[in-house]
């Protein structure tokens, strides 16, 4: 906490103000069930996730969900039966064959690898985008250099500590995140605590990136014009 207090201004008092930085590891799960848990939970409300998660597990053993080899075998109508849609079951069908086949590594490979590493193989999986990889890196495997920068907390909580009205574009965040660095999970977890401290009446009026206009021509130019840079939608 030092660091980032030293690092930057205005994060400093938040770090004072909030409760401390916390992850409880204690109920770390391996690659494998978090995202299969992190599918179920995918644009539904978490009541319902919840329910939904349940009778997943409970077509597993000794309250588990079901293994890989388990889940293979499932059929599709039993999974469409616990509540799931017709695209979760291919995805959790998939995390299934990719587990079996090594591309989603055990918990103890996990850890020997790289963030970098992690996300290139797990966004493999039908699914599974980069943003729920990141939280599975930092509330999962607890690494401290993570910034999930399409995050909606991130960016709101990011725009109400720095007094913005507008959310950062992702390359803005990312490149202002270097001063954070080696502790971007920790920066981020502070952004969702502002971001909550802040409440929906605050948070609701920040506005999406600015967006880059591109730049007037003249008529019969050749000069080339600049992309737009807007949002990208968040995978899951």
């Amino acid at each position: 906490m030092a660091h980032l207090s030293a690092k930057d201004a205005r994060l400093a008092p938040l770090i004072a103000e909030m409760a401390k930085f916390e992850i409880d590891m204690t109920a770390a799960q391996s690659p494998y069930e978090a995202l299969m848990e992190s599918i179920a939970y995918q644009s539904i409300s978490g009541k319902a996730a919840a329910t939904i998660y349940g009778r997943i597990k409970a077509l597993g053993s000794n309250g588990h969900p079901p293994t890989p080899e388990q889940m293979l075998k499932l059929r599709k109508q039993t999974l469409r039966k616990a509540g799931l849609s017709g695209a979760k079951v291919l995805a959790m069908k998939d995390l299934a064959a990719k587990t079996i086949q090594g591309i989603v590594p055990t918990r103890e490979d996990a850890c020997k690898m790289s963030d970098e590493e992690l996300v290139e193989q797990l966004v493999s999986v039908r699914g599974i985008g980069a943003w729920t990889v990141e939280m599975f890196l930092i509330f999962n495997l607890g690494r401290p250099d993570v910034l999930p920068v399409h995050d909606l907390g991130v960016k709101k909580g990011w725009s109400v500590t720095y007094g913005k009205a507008h959310m950062p574009r992702p390359k803005e965040l990312l490149a202002f995140g270097e001063q954070w660095r080696p502790y971007r999970s920790i920066a981020s977890w502070y952004m969702w605590r502002a971001f909550e401290r802040a409440g929906y009446a605050v948070t609701n009026k920040i506005r999406p990136p600015k967006v880059r206009r591109k730049s007037s021509q003249a008529k019969g130019s050749t000069a080339g014009v600049p992309g737009k840079s807007g949002n990208r939608k968040r995978r899951s």
